[in-house]
């Protein structure tokens, strides 16, 4: 039994990706056989039909290898977009597996001035092995500088994109679930309104004598530069490398009356802190 090489190289279908600092990502096939364009699906909720689609024209690289390009504009939508090959009119796409993937230029992102909209792009591997990318967009955003943690609170330093700090800014960490429970940290502000910090005590977060989880999520009030109106802001870190960084980035937890409290990362990389009292 013979075996087609032609087929065979498109059965496991490869591409690198090099994505730069301005958010454009060149895609790489491996398979030198390989003909058509390049599709990304914004992967649609469960239960829902797919409703948005982006395609890229392709040509072939003086190495023979075919090659697309997402360019900066038009932004992606919020979401984690998969990536197909379109072989040819009418023919079924084929969803593409990781080869290299070169994110070097977005390792310093948050050291960046980023304008509104704010528009991250990460490549990055899913749970079944296939490449995706994850896109957020938002008008501003809060980015974590660093997360300082001691037996009692933690210490968070941030910097605003897209948006300046309020007159009275203050940070609110909100119950989820709560019914408009919240707790309030003044920040203490950089002379350029946009850099801040702010410690949390944990003792105000472990609530009653309760059991169960107790989730905070982080807002800072900040005026948006693209509409000078004011706006809450999820406080989180998006600016590197790293598409999903809640089991990669496990802070240290404090026992506190009870309650294991710990900072944590959500499936957005936006920050909250679970306070478990089971």
């Amino acid at each position: 039994m013979t075996t087609d090489p032609a087929a065979a190289s498109l059965a496991d279908l490869r591409t690198d990706c090099t994505a730069d600092a301005d958010g454009r990502i060149t895609f790489a096939l491996r398979a030198p056989s390989a003909t058509g364009r390049l599709l990304l699906r914004l992967r649609p909720k469960k239960g829902q039909p797919e409703k948005i689609l982006h395609v890229l024209d392709a040509e072939q690289g003086e190495d023979g290898r075919l090659r697309a390009v997402l360019e900066p504009q038009p932004l992606l939508a919020e979401g984690r977009w998969d990536v197909y090959l379109l072989p040819e009119p009418d023919a079924p796409r084929r969803r593409l597996r990781p080869g290299l993937r070169d994110l070097r230029a977005l390792l310093g992102g948050h050291l960046r001035d980023w304008q509104s909209p704010v528009a991250v792009r990460v490549p990055y591997v899913t749970k079944d092995g296939y490449l995706a990318v994850r896109a957020w967009l938002r008008t501003a955003h809060a980015e974590v500088d660093g997360i300082a943690v001691t037996d009692r609170s933690m210490t968070v330093g941030a910097r605003l994109h897209g948006a300046t700090l309020a007159a009275g800014a203050a940070v609110r960490l909100r119950l989820r679930g709560g019914g408009g429970t919240e707790r309030t940290v003044v920040p203490q502000a950089e002379d350029d309104g946009r850099g801040f910090s702010f410690t949390v005590d944990y003792g105000e977060l472990v609530g009653g004598d309760g059991t169960g989880d107790r989730v905070w999520d982080l807002f800072v009030r900040a005026v948006s530069a693209s509409t000078g109106e004011e706006t809450s802001l999820r406080i989180g870190r998006l600016f590197d490398d790293v598409a999903d960084r809640k089991e990669i980035f496990v802070l240290p937890e404090a026992v506190i009356g009870g309650a294991v409290v710990r900072p944590y990362y959500t499936v957005d990389n936006d920050l909250s802190v679970l306070a478990d009292r089971t």
